[in-house]
């Protein structure tokens, strides 16, 4: 523990405890709120700005949200905390035996962290399963750039249908294709038929939003495997109804600009190719870069989508002042939601507080508390699943609705999200749909540059 005043490259004196957070997710956040009034000095490391809250990207992508809405800065969400310091810039390497952290700044160059504990809670991003190529024709979902990446390609499709002359040149354009049936593709999959059936249902001459065909593609016999098999069987029941054709036991075996190939994984491996314009990926994640990068510094081996193997108290094995929390932890099979994170964070940031306050290492077991999951299928039908609780229809839509508002960050947020859902209610509108080109010299170009 370091008691003598050092400085970091950043230019902070810290005489108390160093702590170093990286990743401002819901693990950091979660931590780093933890900390109010402890003796120590936080640094909270992340590649933005914000607080993104993932569960909600979808909804920004298909136009229901806007970014604003589904992100809080950081330096806002922790501006009360006078012991914590925000710091932009990604982790890039570690030094274990001195304790440094490298970080690089936009600009490229770098600076050190040093610090007595560490808590990494970077997640993890999209997985493309040793296709990395697809990423240029088919977005994950992870990241606020994902969303608004994917809301240009959503309208931008639509736009293209209503220019062109006849259906067979408008079909690739309003074909849109999710591959993974878990819960960001059953929810994006139901967003995309919904925003073409109600919001964009009056506002086109040439061309019929409702003929949108939504394909969603999944390597399981069923959408939503990690819910029960009852309520799965209500999510895939609501998406017949409102139009998304499931394609179940197939694996996305190429992707290009203008189709998508799925291959059967039965014993005939029957191939189809599907003229799409428009593809989207939520088909699983794995570890950001920064993962292997720490496995490698402390010596540790890294488990399935490069995960990081972890203690009953969430530290690293042979590192007790190193947790990892989190998406990218591995520890008895817990799941990758929201509230494992949020509790993991709390949890090593609490070890870390009685650590420092007792002056004795404190080793307390991380145990989770399953608070249940939820998804969102359509209006007025989405599922929640909380231990013996199961709930869908209009229960779990209220319900879901619930939940998402108490655990968005800020009070303006709850507020400007809750105003918005009940004027889509009313109104059948969306109204972000502003597209964006990505930077200002490609606004520039023409169309065909």
């Amino acid at each position: 523990m370091t008691t003598t005043q050092e400085s970091s490259s950043l230019g902070l004196q810290r005489s108390r405890p160093r702590v170093v957070i990286v990743g401002g997710g819901f693990g950091g956040v979660y931590a780093a709120k933890r900390f109010r009034g402890v003796e120590v000095d936080v640094t909270l490391l992340d590649r933005g700005t914000s607080h993104v809250f993932q569960p909600l990207l979808y909804q920004c992508a298909t136009g229901l949200l806007s970014e604003g809405e589904i992100t809080s800065p950081l330096r806002h969400l922790l501006r009360g905390y006078s012991n914590i310091h925000v710091a932009l810039g990604e982790a890039q390497s570690i030094d274990a035996d001195n304790r440094v952290l490298t970080a690089s700044r936009f600009d490229g160059s770098t600076f050190d962290v040093p610090y007595d504990y560490l808590i990494v809670a970077a997640g993890m991003r999209q997985a493309y399963h040793g296709h990395d190529e697809y990423i240029q024709w088919a977005p994950g979902m992870k990241t606020l750039d994902d969303a608004l990446a994917i809301r240009r390609k959503l309208i931008s499709a639509f736009e293209m249908a209503e220019s062109l002359p006849t259906p067979e040149q408008r079909k690739p354009w309003l074909t849109f294709a999710v591959a993974g049936g878990g819960p960001t593709g059953v929810e994006l999959a139901g967003q995309i038929r919904e925003l073409a059936l109600r919001a964009l249902a009056h506002e086109f001459q040439s061309i019929d939003p409702g003929e949108a065909r939504v394909l969603l593609l999944h390597g399981g016999d069923r959408v939503l495997p990690s819910f029960n098999r009852k309520l799965s069987a209500a999510a895939q029941a609501t998406l017949d109804k409102i139009g998304v054709e499931t394609h179940l036991g197939v694996h996305v075996t190429d992707v290009s600009e203008t189709s998508v190939e799925t291959t059967s994984k039965d014993g005939a491996k029957t191939k189809n190719r599907f003229e799409a314009r428009t593809i989207l990926w939520t088909a699983g994640v794995e570890a950001v870069p920064f993962a292997s990068v720490l496995a490698q510094a402390l010596g540790v081996k890294q488990a399935g989508g490069g995960r990081i193997e972890v203690n009953p108290d969430l530290t690293v094995p042979g590192h007790p002042n190193v947790w990892v929390v989190g998406d990218m932890m591995s520890l008895k099979e817990l799941p990758g939601v929201a509230e494992v994170a949020m509790q993991g964070g709390r949890h090593a940031a609490a070890c870390i507080a009685r650590t420092v306050e007792r002056g004795t290492p404190d080793r307390k077991p991380f145990k989770y508390r399953d608070l249940g999951s939820a998804a969102y299928i359509a209006r007025r039908h989405a599922l929640v699943q909380a231990g013996p609780i199961q709930m869908s229809g209009v229960v779990g839509w209220v319900s879901w609705g619930v939940i998402h508002i108490a655990f968005l960050a800020g009070y303006r947020n709850r507020f400007g999200t809750l105003l918005n859902w009940a004027a889509t209610l009313a109104s059948g509108s969306r109204r972000e749909r502003a597209i964006t080109y990505g930077d200002p010299q490609s606004a520039r170009q023409p169309y065909d540059a």
